[in-house]
C-alpha cells in the first residue's frame, strides 16, 4: 500500500513539473520567442499568459477570434523622447512647406517653429499644435498624405541616436509581436499607417489612431478623400479605448502602454472577463535610451505605475528586463 501511494506522489510531482514547464521552458531545439528579453517576472508572465490563453481545456482559454492585443507605439514600441515622432514629422513639414508662407514669419506658432524657438512653441498650448497640425496634416488626399509619410520616415533620423526612426523600435516588443500573432493574436497599433505593416507586421487596418475628419470628392473623374481640418478623434487617454471600440469591436485581451495616456486603454481591458495581461513599459535605462517616468513632460508615467502596481500589472524595466533595446543599426 505504501509502495503505490508513493508511486502515485510521484506522478503527480511529474505531472505537475510538465505543465510547469510547459508555461515556462523551450522544447529541445524549438527557438527562444523572446530572445532579447532577460528572465525575469515579465518574460515569465508574457509566457504564463500566452500558456493558458492558447491551451484547449484551460480555464483560462480564449479563443481565436477574442484574441486581440492593442500596442501603443511612442514609447511603447518605439522611442518617443525628446519629442514624439509625429510632432518631428510636423516640425519638419512647416520648415518644408514655409517657402510657400511668407506670412508665417510673422505668425505664431509658425514663427516659432522656423527659428527654433522651444519657449514660444511650448507656450502657443493645444492651439498652437492644433494650428500646425491643420497646415501639415489636411487640405491633401489621403493617398498624398501616405506618400508625403512615406517619403519622409524613409530618411529621417533621430537627433540623439543618430538612426533612422524605423530603427528606434524595441527588438524585445518586435518579438513580443510576433510571438502573440504566432499563438493565434491579432495586434493593433495606436499610429500613422503608411508604414506599420513593413516595420512592425502590421497591416494597416489594424492601424488605430487619432483621426481627423475626411471629404469626398470628386476631382475630374477621380473620387479622392481629402483631409480637412476637424478633429474626428484624439487616440489618447479617454480617447483611446473609444479608438479601439470604433476600430475593433472587441475589448481586447492584452493591452501595452508605457505613460498615463495608456492608463484608460490598460483599465478598460483589464475590467474584460477571463484571461488578461495588461503591460507598461517603464523607461529606465538612461545608458542605452532614457530614464525618465513622473516628472517627464514627454510620456510622463506617474498615476498609471501606481495603478499597474496596485493592481498587479506588469511593469517591465528597460534596464532589468530587456538584454537589449534596438535591432541592428543600418549600414547607410
Amino acid at each position: 500500500m505504501e509502495v503505490r501511494k508513493s508511486n502515485r506522489v510521484l506522478l503527480l510531482v511529474v505531472v505537475v513539473l510538465i505543465t510547469a514547464c510547459s508555461a515556462f521552458c523551450q522544447t529541445p531545439g524549438t527557438p527562444d520567442p523572446l530572445p532579447s528579453w532577460n528572465d525575469t517576472a515579465p518574460r515569465k508572465a508574457i509566457l504564463n499568459f500566452v500558456s493558458r490563453a492558447t491551451t484547449a481545456g484551460n480555464a483560462d482559454y480564449i479563443p481565436l477570434d477574442e484574441r486581440i492585443a492593442v500596442f501603443d507605439n511612442d514609447g511603447t514600441l518605439w522611442v518617443e523622447q525628446p519629442l514624439y515622432t509625429q510632432f518631428q514629422f510636423v516640425l519638419a513639414r512647416v520648415m518644408a512647406l514655409a517657402p510657400q508662407h511668407s506670412e508665417w514669419k510673422n505668425t505664431q506658432p509658425f514663427q516659432a517653429v522656423l527659428e527654433h524657438d522651444s519657449k514660444a512653441l511650448a507656450a502657443s498650448g493645444e492651439a498652437g499644435l492644433m494650428k500646425l497640425m491643420a497646415a501639415t496634416h489636411t487640405g491633401m488626399t489621403t493617398d498624398e498624405f501616405q506618400k508625403i509619410v512615406t517619403d519622409w520616415i524613409a530618411t529621417a533620423r533621430h537627433p540623439k541616436l543618430n538612426r533612422l526612426y524605423t530603427e528606434c523600435i524595441y527588438q524585445p516588443m518586435l518579438e513580443l509581436l510576433s510571438y502573440l500573432r504566432a499563438n493565434g493574436f491579432k495586434t493593433y497599433i495606436e499610429f500613422m499607417r503608411p508604414w506599420t505593416e513593413k516595420v512592425y507586421g502590421i497591416p494597416p487596418e489594424q492601424v488605430i489612431g487619432s483621426a481627423g475628419k475626411l471629404k469626398f470628392e470628386m476631382r475630374g473623374d477621380t473620387p479622392v478623400l481629402v483631409k480637412v481640418p476637424e478633429i474626428d478623434l484624439v487616440d489618447d487617454k479617454e480617447g483611446k479605448p473609444v479608438g479601439i471600440q470604433r476600430a475593433i469591436g472587441r475589448r481586447p485581451v492584452a493591452a501595452f502602454g508605457n505613460s498615463d495616456g495608456d492608463q484608460q486603454m490598460l483599465e478598460w481591458t483589464a475590467a474584460g472577463s477571463g484571461a488578461r495581461l495588461m503591460l507598461i513599459v517603464h523607461h529606465t535605462d538612461g545608458e542605452r535610451e532614457f530614464a525618465y517616468d513622473r516628472q517627464s513632460r514627454v510620456g510622463t508615467l506617474d498615476k498609471a505605475l501606481d495603478e499597474a502596481k496596485a493592481r498587479n500589472w506588469v511593469v517591465v524595466s528597460m534596464k532589468d528586463d530587456w538584454k537589449t533595446i534596438f535591432p541592428p543599426r543600418s549600414a547607410k
